[in-house]
């Protein structure tokens, strides 16, 4: 059996963590739930828990964001239990992913209507000889 463990990273105006869980238990699935500061945590076989967070999804494509998580709930490696506290590894870098998330749900929406992203223009170097003459320029004027 392929058991896996997915992060469902919620950063939603319309759907709380809370809502997900609710949805999830009254799924019936046989997976194992784990409400986070960050969403919820799903363990269980693959195709059960890939159907599951498909329909989740659903409830907000924009603000509901999944990843497979490397390791299972209860890892010891992972587990603070065993690491006698303090974060867990990945828990900074999910900090900070979370707080692009806005922006990546922007960049979905605008993809999904169609919108082409206006390329800005690049600025270019300033050119060695050009940065030399500036100095020449101003030693003349001390």
């Amino acid at each position: 059996m392929d058991t896996i463990t997915k992060m469902v990273v919620i950063n939603s105006a319309k759907v709380l963590p809370s809502d997900v869980v609710i949805k999830l238990y009254e799924s019936n699935a046989d997976v194992m739930i784990k409400e986070t500061c960050f969403g919820v945590m799903v363990s269980g076989e693959r195709a059960i828990v890939d159907a599951l967070l498909g329909s989740i999804r659903k409830m907000d494509p924009y603000g509901i964001f999944i990843k497979e998580r490397g390791f299972s709930p209860g890892e010891p490696y992972r587990c603070r239990a065993t690491r006698r506290g303090g974060a867990r590894p990945g828990f900074h870098a999910l900090e900070t992913e979370n707080k692009i998330l806005p922006h990546i749900a922007s960049a979905l929406r605008a993809l999904d209507k169609g919108e082409i992203p206006v390329q800005k223009p690049h600025k270019r170097k300033l050119d060695v000889e050009k940065l030399k003459e500036i100095i020449k320029e101003s030693e003349v004027t001390q």
